[in-house]
């Protein structure tokens, strides 16, 4: 006898085959290799522009996963979040105050979620670089070693938190006090609503690797940490930290 799957699971896999579909629609004519469409502003807050195009990070990242994540995802968050805060106070403010000024607010949820989103994504952007990954040098590979043993041991660390994050979410190495530490956080949290300093992000959303490396996010991890990370974007987040 056949064992029907839960209705999470069909959705899920729906979703999952469509999206896919969509990829193989777009592998033939003129929109193989999407360009990234920057939306007009229609609110106070806008996409950031990315600081590469949209095929710098290719093959670890293709430029149809860019042209989906920044161009859908990241943009989408940029809309809802203009859309939620029109007319309220929140739309004079800098995204880093709307963001803590919602953090545990259960009616503004769905500002916090958009915010923290827009903010995230940003920053995971520039936590990557083409010809990026390798060991950093200087005053933040002190700090490794002093967190963490070494730098194999915190590549290790941060690998296995990015792989053992349940669900969406991101992995992050940041700065509390004198030392450095790697964390996770789900769906859209982030460390700047608790006080911490984050140095580099990995995304660890089923969007940020699916088309790539479908269920295999372990490898797209590993990818990131050898061939994109962006150490100097870190060593610059650790220096405005005072570290």
């Amino acid at each position: 006898m056949s064992k029907t799957l839960p209705e999470y699971a069909l959705n899920r896999r729906r979703f999952l085959m469509t999206l896919l579909a969509g990829s193989a629609a777009l592998a033939v004519g003129d929109l193989a290799l999407p360009r990234v469409a920057r939306a007009a502003a229609s609110g106070p807050f806008t996409l950031p522009p990315l600081p590469y195009p949209d095929d710098a990070l290719s093959p670890a990242i293709s430029a149809q996963t860019i042209g989906f994540h920044y161009g859908k995802h990241h943009q989408g968050y940029v809309n809802k979040l203009n859309e939620l805060v029109a007319g309220t106070p929140l739309a004079d403010q800098p995204l880093e105050a709307v963001i803590k000024a919602t953090v545990g607010q259960s009616a503004q949820t769905a500002i916090f979620n958009n915010a923290a989103q827009v903010w995230n994504h940003t920053f995971y952007w520039r936590s990557l670089r083409p010809k990026g990954g390798g060991k950093p040098d200087g005053a933040l590979a002190e700090l490794i070693t002093q967190s963490f043993g070494d730098y194999d041991q915190f590549k290790a660390e941060f690998a296995k938190i990015a792989a053992s994050q349940f669900g969406s979410g991101w992995a992050w190495l940041v700065k509390e006090g004198d030392k450095l530490t790697v964390t996770k956080t789900g769906n859209a949290d982030t460390p700047i609503a608790h006080g911490q300093q984050p140095l580099l992000t990995i995304d660890v959303w089923e969007h940020a690797y699916y088309l790539d490396y479908q269920n295999r996010r372990a490898d797209y991890v590993a990818a990131v940490l050898d061939r994109l990370i962006n150490w100097d974007f870190a060593a610059r987040n650790l220096s405005a930290a005072g570290g």
